[in-house]
């Protein structure tokens, strides 16, 4: 992260805690808005994973006594709208606005300087900050600046039968990318050679020079900024690492995943150059429609047709379950369109077990033989006989 990052980023804000909280209190408010955030809690907000990724990198720095250290003089060193409060005197003080000084902006803007007194080397002054914050040639980096970058993350997208996401399955796929050399299995240098750390350098990527109370610091003109120089190319990926092939890549889908849902597979996207991380792989799944189940949430629903006297005498009908049939008793005098409930029979994932549904719905046969015409119209008669009135306590009146 750049001190430009950090200047303009509230890490305290987005814990909800003071800029003099203690580290327990910083901890107890990053794990509730990390359990409440969390992906897994809300897998269909992007609001509340972009939310998430905020407090995490707020947690990363602020829980770092060194990072927070840093933080706090970075931030200090540039706010309460008194300039640089560090010596500059009349020698050219440092304004925010366009009053006087220079424009802040200017400090991330090639070339720009304070009191146009000249940038960098490389003509980016936000190199500046790497003398004032200790980065020099003997001091502490964080990385090296031009070193080969993490390979792009890759997307992918996959057709599942109902069935497998609800119970989880493994598909693979072919995907053509940029990938490991075969070769040199990554490094760029030949086979039986390995790159060498950069003798201008040190392996860091970056010379450092001082000019007065500055620090600058420049990519290395030997080793480009990578820190490794490699005398003797691969002549198949001709130095980079990485060539374009097929591969098949095995994707673990977790039981429950819902229609929409992307499943992330960590180190399977593009290769890095010269060995650098690979991105990710990110793969969308789409759930087909079943005939049977429907889904709410970890809960599995289906409507049952049962007959007119199956509700009123009661039985035992044999349903479906993804692992399997099983009975379900309805009562007597069951009204039509009321649902039951099958504990722990519907989708089950590692946060729990769902429920299966089950709606009842009358079947009215489409005709009758004469003999169950006449025992219909006989139960009609005793049924009116003995004063029963289906529309009773109907609104619309009887």
């Amino acid at each position: 992260m750049t001190q430009r990052e950090w200047l303009e980023k509230d890490f305290y804000k987005e814990l909800g805690v003071s800029s003099d909280a203690s580290q327990d209190e910083i901890k107890r408010a990053y794990r509730k808005l990390a359990r409440d955030l969390h992906p897994d809690a809300n897998p269909d907000d992007p609001a509340a994973e972009e939310r998430f990724k905020a407090v995490s990198e707020a947690h990363a720095v602020l829980s770092d006594v060194d990072k927070r250290k840093e933080y706090d003089e970075t931030r200090a060193l540039f706010t309460g709208g008194g300039g640089y409060r560090g010596g500059f005197g009349d020698r050219g003080g440092f304004s925010t606005g366009s009053g006087g000084g220079f424009d802040f902006s200017d400090l991330f803007t090639p070339g720009g300087a304070p009191g146009g007194r000249g940038g960098a080397a490389d003509g980016s002054f936000s190199d500046l900050f790497g003398g004032l914050f200790g980065n020099t040639g003997t001091g502490r980096r964080t990385g090296t600046p031009n070193a080969p970058s993490r390979g792009r993350d890759l997307s992918a997208e996959v057709s599942l039968e109902f069935r497998e996401a609800a119970l989880g399955t493994t598909v693979p796929l072919s995907i053509t990318s940029p990938a490991a050399c075969t070769t040199c299995h990554g490094s760029g240098a030949k086979p039986g050679t390995s790159p060498r750390v950069c003798a201008k350098c040190n392996g860091s990527g970056v010379v450092s020079r001082n000019q007065g109370a500055f620090g600058f610091s420049e990519p290395c003109d030997v080793c480009r900024g990578t820190g490794s120089v490699i005398d003797d190319p691969c002549a198949t990926c001709m130095g980079t690492g990485v060539q374009e092939r097929s591969r098949t890549v095995t994707v673990r889908v977790p039981p429950g995943v819902a229609d929409g849902q992307r499943i992330r597979v960590a180190g399977r996207g593009e290769a890095g150059l010269r060995g650098a991380a690979a991105g990710d792989l990110f793969v969308t799944v789409h759930v087909r429609p079943d005939r049977v189940f429907g889904r709410n949430g970890d809960d599995l629903t289906l409507t049952l047709p049962v007959s007119y006297s199956e509700l009123v005498l009661g039985t035992t009908v044999s349903v479906p379950t993804l692992a399997g049939r099983v009975g379900v008793k309805i009562p007597a005098g069951t009204v039509d369109g009321r649902t039951l409930r099958l504990k722990d029979k519907g989708i089950q994932t590692k946060s729990g077990s769902g429920d299966l549904l089950v709606t009842v719905r009358v079947a009215v046969p489409r005709s009758l033989s004469d003999e169950a015409t006449q025992a219909l119209r006989a139960y009609a008669e005793v049924e009116q006989a003995s004063g029963f009135n289906p529309r009773a306590e109907w609104p619309g009146g009887a």
